[in-house]
C-alpha cells in the first residue's frame, strides 16, 4: 500500500509537469522558424524566430558570415505552411544589415510582420540574396527551390549566382598621368 501512494505521488508530479511545461508553451510568445539553408551564401542563418509584440511578430535570427567581405544587406522570403502543405507567402524583405566579416551577430528587425494563424504554424525562412560593398549574391529560382522544400522534395538544391555590386563598389581614385 505504501508503495502505491508513492507511485501516485510521483504520477501527479510528472502531471503537473506536464501541465506546466503545456501551460509554458501556450504563453511563450517566440515561434520558431525552419530555415532552408543555402550552402553558397556567405551568410547563414541560425536560431530564427518571431517574437510576438504589440503590432504582431518581430523577426529574431543569428547570423553568421563566412567571407572575408562585411556584409550590408540581405533579402529574404518567410512563408506559412498551412494544414493541406501549402506553402502560403508571408513577408519578401530586404533589410540592411552590417555583419563584419568572420563575424556572427544576432538581430532583431523592427519591422512588423503581422498574421493569425488558429493553430501552431510551420514557418520556413530562406535567403534569397546577400549583398556585400563588392559583391551580391543572388538565389537562382528561389520561389521554385522555396516551393519545392516545403512540400518535402529536398532534391531541388538552390544555386547561387554571384555579381559584381556596381551600385555600392568604392569609387576608384583618378588615375593622374604626368609628362616625364
Amino acid at each position: 500500500m505504501k508503495f502505491a501512494g508513492i507511485i501516485l505521488l510521483v504520477v501527479m508530479m510528472f502531471a503537473s509537469g506536464a501541465q506546466a511545461t503545456a501551460n509554458l508553451l501556450q504563453d511563450s510568445k517566440a515561434l520558431t522558424i525552419e530555415v532552408l539553408q543555402v550552402l553558397d551564401l556567405p551568410v547563414s542563418v541560425h536560431e530564427a524566430e518571431l517574437v510576438k509584440v504589440e503590432k504582431g511578430y518581430l523577426l529574431k535570427l543569428s547570423l553568421s558570415n563566412s567571407s572575408d567581405l562585411q556584409m550590408l544587406g540581405l533579402r529574404y522570403s518567410l512563408v506559412l505552411i498551412d494544414l493541406k502543405n501549402r506553402a502560403l507567402p508571408l513577408v519578401n524583405r530586404t533589410e540592411g544589415i552590417a555583419l563584419p566579416a568572420y563575424e556572427k551577430k544576432s538581430l532583431t528587425f523592427k519591422t512588423p510582420i503581422r498574421f493569425s494563424a488558429k493553430y501552431e504554424p510551420r514557418l520556413v525562412l530562406m535567403l534569397e540574396q546577400v549583398v556585400s560593398r563588392e559583391s551580391i549574391w543572388e538565389v537562382v529560382k528561389a520561389k521554385e527551390a522555396l516551393d519545392s522544400y516545403t512540400k518535402g522534395d529536398y532534391s531541388v538544391i538552390p544555386t547561387v549566382l554571384r555579381v559584381a555590386n556596381q551600385v555600392d563598389a568604392p569609387v576608384a581614385a583618378p588615375l593622374i598621368l604626368r609628362k616625364p
